[in-house]
């Protein structure tokens, strides 16, 4: 049996190759060039990334190919997130990444070089059910902690059938010491964070390289204006840092708090306090819906749901207010729900499957 393991240069999917070796696999490692920097770009991180990878290979005697998907990623998933921007939406490129890269141009070139499964070093689990075990069922990873489930909802179920996740079972303390303990290199090597495509770098001066922003006023409820926004598309709701707000005449030293967008006037609205009532809301409306089963649930679902990585289970509940819109009722408010960010569905490990959130009202 062979599998193509996507080697990204980390010690997840380094540790994910070790694995299906031991486990008596035919293992390829395939590195992928998602993204074309300059040569002097100091933030782009890919020459060490695929000098790591190559050097796992190496030491698990495996096969190694590079690929270069640039030109795709730039179609289906920068140029999405550049148009999302551009709409005043906050978008999850991890998420359409895995998507339409991963697990659909990756797979295709796998399965293209023989391999019967691919593999990546997600924390998450498969699972096959039905009496031809014909439909993979997305859990949640054993370390909840490191679970990227939320990250994966979006891959549908023709990859799920021929995807593998080694890590599943495993705490990534546990990850670690199988990699020190092999002799990798990167046994150490900070996860990455940040974007894929942007890395460490400022996120605004790299979207000013792609975008025209289009600067404006701050301004409170009442209309008094007391600062300037560089661009709408560069705030999101909830946020505190990077306003540059200072003192402002008549009003309490509490931290200001970006609430809404008036994309008609240009304007960003701000407030003061951390809980500021419009921060919250009890409701959302999502599209773009992605159901790992591959049918649409039986609706009203009373499930939980997660509309950023890492918070906790929130209950709610699903229903279709017209075809492929939906609306989500959460028993406790929500704060800061983003148009363009993911909502993700569970039914306790099981991940059911998500969409793209569009409003809150």
């Amino acid at each position: 049996m062979k599998i193509a393991v996507g080697l990204s240069g980390g010690v997840d999917s380094a540790v994910a190759a070790l694995l299906l070796k031991e486990q008596g696999y035919d293992v390829l490692g395939i590195f992928m060039q998602n993204w074309e920097a300059e040569a002097d770009d100091p933030y782009c991180t890919a020459d060490q990334d695929l000098l790591d990878a190559k050097s796992v290979a190496e030491k698990l005697a495996i096969p190694f190919h590079t690929i270069n998907f640039s030109k795709e990623y730039w179609h289906r998933v920068f140029q999405y997130c550049l148009d999302e921007f551009a709409a005043n939406r906050t978008p999850n490129p991890d998420i359409w990444c895995n998507r339409e890269i991963k697990f659909k141009v990756f797979l295709e070139h796998a399965l293209k070089l023989g391999a019967n499964f691919m593999a990546t070093g997600h924390y998450a689990r498969i699972k096959t059910v039905g009496a031809g075990r014909d439909l993979s069922v997305l859990l949640k990873a054993k370390d909840l902690n490191k679970d990227q489930s939320y990250f994966l909802y979006a891959v549908d179920q023709f990859a799920l059938k021929q995807a593998m996740f080694p890590l599943g079972d495993l705490e990534k303390p546990a990850v670690r010491a199988l990699a020190k303990k092999f002799g990798f290199k990167n046994a150490e090597k900070k996860d990455s964070t940040g974007i894929c495509f942007i890395g460490e770098r400022k996120f605004k001066t790299f979207l000013s390289e792609f975008m025209l922003a289009k600067p404006g006023n701050i301004e409170t409820l009442d209309g008094k204006i007391i600062g300037r926004h560089d661009g709408l598309m560069f705030y999101t709701l909830g946020q505190r840092k990077g306003l540059n707000i200072g003192g402002v005449k008549g009003e309490t030293e509490n931290a200001w708090y970006v609430l809404q967008k008036d994309i008609r006037r240009n304007v960003l609205m701000v407030g003061q306090g951390e809980n500021h009532p419009l921060l919250f809301a009890d409701q959302l409306f999502f599209e773009k819906a992605n159901w790992i089963s591959g049918v649409e649930p039986k609706f009203p679902l009373p499930c939980s749901a997660k509309i950023r990585y890492r918070q906790a289970d929130q209950a709610c509940t699903v229903t279709a207010v017209q075809p492929h819109r939906y609306q989500v009722i959460f028993e406790k408010p929500q704060r800061a729900v983003t148009p363009g960010q993911s909502i993700v569905f569970y039914q306790g490990n099981v991940c059911l499957g998500g969409g793209v959130i569009f409003s809150h009202h």
